[in-house]
């Protein structure tokens, strides 16, 4: 039932109408035992049993008993002085067999996930100082019942070394080094961690490449004092090959449109290659939200001094069907129902409609938003709208609102980016008790907004779909008195921090979201 017949089948070499020997018959049997182990089912038993027929024919059946999945029952450290053996267990992808890890295959032996794991505890070790580090050992031993696997990992830590001279070199003429160093994100005295030597690096590469030094590299050299611990690293910042960019090919979306993609580069055919651009415009693809799986890879030209981009997409399903219910106090018992389709008809473009109906409220939106409107840098939309609120029993008043909202957004580069729209509102307040507050009988009618507004971001996100690491910041301004019945001048500031853990914890999982908005209106009357 874990290993499907059908792939069983392709696995064994004999075949009807073929000759049969008993070596082909024992070679099948270990063919499939180690497809059962693929699957963590070390304990099977395979018994290959021949009929005999006439004519000097047989049948083989293949009898399989899968047994229990092989578990990891422990998960041993040893040579680990810095750091507990929990601590390290946090960092690896295999953990010890629990019972609320029953919907996981993480307790599950995997001979590749081992060999992760080394790699998991080096870079572990790396990000916290320890630049000797080796993994000596990755051991995994299974219990003569075959029913469990005690992994044993060995360490070397060696020394924890501290940040000793920084500096950025460059042997471009014109490229200022001062400038490069602004970027580096690690100081003398820091613990050394391989990670911000890294996004050093990444940054140093941007930042010199955004000067308009296209082919400009940082290269590491890392010198390490033994007797007091310290390494010094210098940023050799040198002009790389010369690589232009010969092509773009797109593979894999059998829906989404080659332009929704293609428009995510900042660089075409004929371009300096720029290793910078690509990572970006790989962050770009994964953040539209289509694609399962997102690969960017350079693959060789026709000439030594040309690259082809190749980016290979899995799609995934983009439609979204919403159907909820519940009870609020305010609205009372509501039902709501939206659909969204963000990739509409492969083209990029995000619509939604949704409907609210409870016993004191009623809503309905539509939505539509391109994000290359005009095949431009130029993301337009247009939001209608319909509400109708009853206070008969909080305020005694109804209230009614219709009306749409046009929006037109560009961006200026890939970290400020600014939204304009324009508001049409008719607002209707009616039916109003004759106990109902003084501020809402001077409501009664109908008024009319008119608002146009802007927002300015600026955002320095490592993802706008998955942010892990960065900041966004937000200052948006209203103005309402482009004819209408309300006057006022709206500013609102706001931001949103994300703080990583991983430099503290190791774990990539967790971070710390801080966010804060201030804002203020000012009535003309």
């Amino acid at each position: 039932s874990k290993v499907k017949p059908d792939v069983l089948r392709n696995e064994i070499q004999l075949r009807p109408r073929s000759v049969f020997t008993t070596m082909l018959a024992r070679a099948d049997q270990f063919r499939i035992l180690d497809d059962c182990a693929c699957q963590c089912r070390y304990g099977a038993t395979v018994e290959p049993k021949i009929i005999r027929l006439d004519q000097n024919r047989v049948d083989v059946v293949f009898e399989i008993n899968e047994g229990e999945g092989t578990l990891v029952e422990r998960i041993n450290i040893i040579g680990n002085r810095a750091f507990s053996d929990g601590r390290i267990r946090d960092v690896l992808l295999t953990k010890e067999a629990a019972w609320w890890r029953f919907l996981s295959t993480t307790d599950t032996y995997d001979p590749d996930r081992l060999n992760f794991d080394r790699e998991l505890i080096r870079r572990f070790y790396l990000r916290n100082g320890y630049a000797d580090i080796q993994v000596t050992g990755a051991v995994a031993e299974l219990t003569a019942d075959r029913r469990a696997f005690f992994i044993t990992f060995t360490l070397e830590e060696g020394e924890r070394y501290r940040v000793g001279n920084v500096e950025v070199t460059t042997q471009i003429r014109g490229l200022d080094a001062d400038l490069l160093s602004r970027e580096v994100d690690i100081s003398p005295r820091d613990w050394y961690n391989s990670d911000l030597v890294e996004s050093s690096i990444n940054k140093i590469n941007a930042a010199a490449q955004s000067a308009g030094f296209a082919f400009a590299e940082a290269r590491p050299r890392i010198t390490r004092n033994q007797e007091n611990h310290t390494i010094d690293i210098v940023f050799d910042v040198v002009e790389g090959p010369h690589i232009f960019v010969e092509r773009i090919d797109i593979v894999g979306n059998v829906r989404t449109q080659d332009q929704v993609v293609r428009r995510q580069f900042r660089l075409a055919e004929g371009d300096a290659f720029n290793q910078v651009q690509i990572n970006r415009a790989r962050q770009r693809i994964r953040d539209l939200g289509y694609f399962e799986k997102v690969e960017v890879t350079r693959q060789p030209g026709n000439a030594p001094d040309r690259a082809v981009v190749q980016v290979e997409v899995e799609e995934k399903a983009t439609g979204e069907l919403t159907i909820g219910g519940g009870y609020s106090t305010d609205y009372g018992v509501l039902g709501n129902i939206g659909l969204r389709e963000r990739n509409l008809l492969g083209t990029g473009i995000d619509g939604r409609i949704n409907a609210l109906l409870a016993q004191r409220r009623s809503q309905f939106d539509i939505s539509v938003t391109d994000p290359a409107f005009l095949d431009r840098n130029l993301l337009g939309g247009v939001d209608l709208f319909y509400v109708t609120y009853n206070n008969q029993q909080q305020s005694q008043y109804d209230e009614k609102r219709v009306g749409f909202n046009l929006r037109l957004g560009y961006e200026f580069n890939d970290i400020i980016r600014q939204s304009w729209f324009y508001t049409l509102s008719n607002r209707e307040i009616y039916n109003v008790g004759t106990d109902a507050s003084r501020f809402i009988q001077e409501q009664v009618g109908t008024t009319l907004l008119s608002q146009i507004g802007q927002t300015l971001v600026y955002d320095r996100r490592d993802s706008r779909l998955e942010p892990k690491d960065g900041y966004i910041a937000r200052l948006g301004t209203d103005f309402a008195g482009l004819g209408g019945d309300v006057h006022y001048v709206r500013v609102r500031v706001d931001g949103t921090l994300y703080v990583p853990l991983a430099p503290v914890t190791g774990v990539d999982d967790y971070i710390v979201v801080l966010a804060g908005s201030v804002g203020q209106l000012f009535s003309f009357d």
